[in-house]
Parts: structure tokens; C-alpha cells; sequence
């Protein structure tokens, strides 16, 4: 009996991956179609970042604005990091992972995430299990390719700041970055959360709005590092951020990008807007510049 009940098991675990990996290959043909479509009705207007945006693989339109601004840099060398990679197919980087066969790392510190999605990741990118913190960057030295990817991509709603800055500290100088902001602070304000190595955002308060960075801090932050501030998406989810010297001037001298947008997604669940939602955490630990 013990035998037959060990097969049993078995067979249903090896069901289930099956069903797990034809299920993500759907999600990816999936994005693929989706992607195909969007692209295909942007009229692109090469001063309105808004205009460059689709999704494919991407949520708020960002594999459009990552995909043009590749097209435009001087020298590429087709790699990439993303740290909050997700399943490895929701994320920044899989369009070019999968759509444009680059190579590169992709990062996630959820343990049930990384399981699920090992079947499918792209060949030529590296997916790792790890709670990024500011003390173990020196890993991600260690498993990077190069210190100036085309891309970088971070979303870990929580200790975003703290990580990009120890990241930048350590020598990376990627082409370009793209960082999720927290639409709740405001535009102005230059505030983050107060770190937590072990931080996670929806633990941290019931409201979940306690997380990450305001895009002012992202621009006085990645300003001293060299970046030249370009867009947010239209849902208001990321900034975008490019390495001057990797582009040509007239090219980047012509974007009209936009400053700030609230989050979509935020501002459906609570209704009211980013002044409303910072009132209720306002009380909560920040740092504020």
C-alpha cells in the first residue's frame, strides 16, 4: 500500500508540473499575441514617450518604452538585470528575454514564484532565488556578466532606494533603469520608507500603500549618479532613466516626458486620490530628503 500511495504521489506531482508549464507556455504565447497587437497600432512619435508604450509581457505599457529606447541606444552589448523579476514572465524583461533573445539575470525573492517558473525560463538568462538587501549586493556582482547592462529593471516594493543605491555605489552603470515608484507620496516629496532588511510591503500595513520611493527621490537620487530623467508610464507605475552618454543628444534633448502620474491600480481600489492615500500612512516611518 505504502508503494502504490509513493506513485500516487509521484504521478500527481508530475501531473501538476505539466499543468504548471503548459499553463506559463500559454501566458507566454499569450504575451506574445498581445504584444503583436499593441505594437502594431502605436503611432510612435519619437518626442512623446507615451506614445512609445505596449505590453506584452510587461503590465503598464513598459516593454514599448524599454524596447524604443533600446532601438535608440549607441552600443548595446543585449543584456540585462531585473531585481523583482516575478515569475519570469510578468515582469520587464521577458520581451527581451523571450521576444528579443538577449541574455541576463532575473531576481526574485519569492520562493514559490521561482519554483513554479523554473520549466520555462529563457535559456540565456540566469533565475535566481534571492531576497536582495543592501549588505548582499556583492552577489549580484558575482553572477553579473556586465556592470553596464543595456537594461536594469527593479521592483521589490519595498527597500527600492537603499538597493539602487548600494547598487550604484558598487560600480554598476547600466544604460538604462527602470524603477517603480510610489505614486501615494506626491510628486515633490523626496521620501522613502525607512529600511528594513526583511521589509515586505503588505506585512508592513494593511492598506499595502507603504512601500518604495517617491519619483522626486528617484530623480535626485539617480541625478547624482549620472541619469537623465526621461518619462513615467501613463499608468503611473514606473520611472524611466537613461545614461546620457549612451545615446545621441538630439535624440534625447527632443523627450517631452511626463513628470508624474497616480497609480491606476491604486487609485481604483481606494478611489480617491494620492493626498487621500498618504494620509493614511503618513504616521509610518519615512526618510525624507
Amino acid at each position: 500500500m505504502l508503494f502504490f500511495k509513493k506513485v500516487y504521489y509521484k504521478l500527481n506531482a508530475l501531473l501538476f508540473r505539466e499543468i504548471r508549464k503548459n499553463t506559463n507556455l500559454i501566458k507566454i504565447n499569450t504575451a506574445f499575441s498581445r504584444g503583436a497587437v499593441t505594437a502594431g497600432l502605436r503611432k510612435i512619435d519619437s518626442t512623446n514617450p507615451t506614445s512609445w508604450e505596449f505590453g506584452a509581457f510587461s503590465q503598464n505599457g513598459e516593454d514599448g518604452i524599454i524596447d524604443f529606447l533600446i532601438e535608440n541606444l549607441t552600443q548595446s552589448n543585449k543584456y540585462f538585470i531585473e531585481i523583482g523579476a516575478n515569475n519570469c514572465i510578468d515582469n520587464n524583461t521577458a520581451w527581451l528575454a523571450f521576444g528579443k533573445n538577449f541574455s541576463g539575470l532575473m531576481i526574485e525573492g519569492n520562493n514559490y514564484l521561482h519554483r513554479t517558473s523554473m520549466d520555462i525560463k529563457p535559456w540565456y538568462t540566469g533565475y535566481h532565488n534571492i531576497f536582495v538587501t543592501a549588505e548582499n549586493i556583492a552577489a549580484l556582482e558575482e553572477m553579473s556578466l556586465y556592470k553596464n547592462p543595456d537594461l536594469f529593471s527593479l521592483d521589490i516594493d519595498g527597500n527600492d532606494y537603499y538597493i539602487m543605491k548600494s547598487i550604484l555605489e558598487a560600480g554598476f552603470k547600466p544604460k538604462i533603469i527602470v524603477v517603480e515608484y510610489n505614486s501615494c507620496y506626491g510628486p515633490d516629496l523626496k521620501m522613502t520608507i525607512k529600511y528594513q532588511k526583511d521589509f515586505v510591503f503588505y506585512k508592513a500595513h494593511e492598506s499595502c500603500l507603504y512601500y518604495g520611493v517617491s519619483i522626486s527621490l528617484w530623480k535626485h537620487l539617480l541625478a547624482s549618479f549620472g541619469y537623465k530623467f526621461i518619462t513615467v508610464d501613463s499608468n503611473g507605475v514606473n520611472g524611466f532613466f537613461v545614461d546620457e552618454n549612451c545615446f545621441n543628444k538630439e535624440f534625447l534633448n527632443n523627450i517631452n516626458g511626463t513628470h508624474f502620474n497616480e497609480n491606476l491600480h491604486q487609485m481604483r481600489m481606494f478611489k480617491k486620490g494620492w493626498e487621500s492615500q498618504y494620509e493614511i500612512i503618513k504616521h509610518m516611518p519615512f526618510e525624507k530628503m
